[in-house]
This record gives C-alpha cells, sequence and structure tokens, in this order.
C-alpha cells in the first residue's frame, strides 16, 4: 500500500462533494474566511519584506546626493526661451 504524497496545497485539505476544481473554486469563494495563508508563509513574507527595506535604505544611504532642486538665481541666468 502506498502512501498519500505530502502537499502543502490547501485544495487537497478541503473535503468538497466532487473533488473537481471548479467545486473547489465554488468553495474558497463561498467560504473567504476559511481561506487564508499558512503562519509560515506569512511569517516568510514578512521577513522577505523586512529584509527588502534594510536593502533599500542601504542602496540610498551609499549613493551620492545630487540637487534635485538647485537655488532659484540660477534659473534667471540661464532661461529655457532663450534658444528662439
Amino acid at each position: 500500500m502506498t502512501r498519500k504524497k505530502k502537499t502543502r496545497s490547501l485544495a487537497d485539505k478541503v473535503t468538497i462533494r466532487t473533488g473537481r476544481r471548479k467545486d473547489y473554486k465554488k468553495w474558497r469563494h463561498d467560504n473567504p474566511d476559511q481561506v487564508a495563508p499558512s503562519r509560515r508563509f506569512v511569517a516568510k513574507k514578512q521577513q522577505q519584506r523586512k529584509l527588502q527595506a534594510v536593502r533599500k535604505l542601504a542602496r540610498q544611504q551609499s549613493g551620492q546626493d545630487i540637487a534635485i532642486h538647485p537655488d532659484k538665481g540660477s534659473e534667471s541666468d540661464n532661461p529655457k526661451g532663450s534658444d528662439s
């Protein structure tokens, strides 16, 4: 006798009448409170987001500073409409 393969899929844990994919989709639509990501998945994603934020902050701090809006006085020296 063979054992059933272990799976993390929620579809296999749900016992519905026919077991068809269409029926599972209907059940999932009718019971949104019972369908939720596992605690393991949520913790993993939270950790990934924290790491991503740390890396982003490190990139921002290591980059060079640029003057996005320089002094207003430099605009009067070089007006945009002087070409025509």
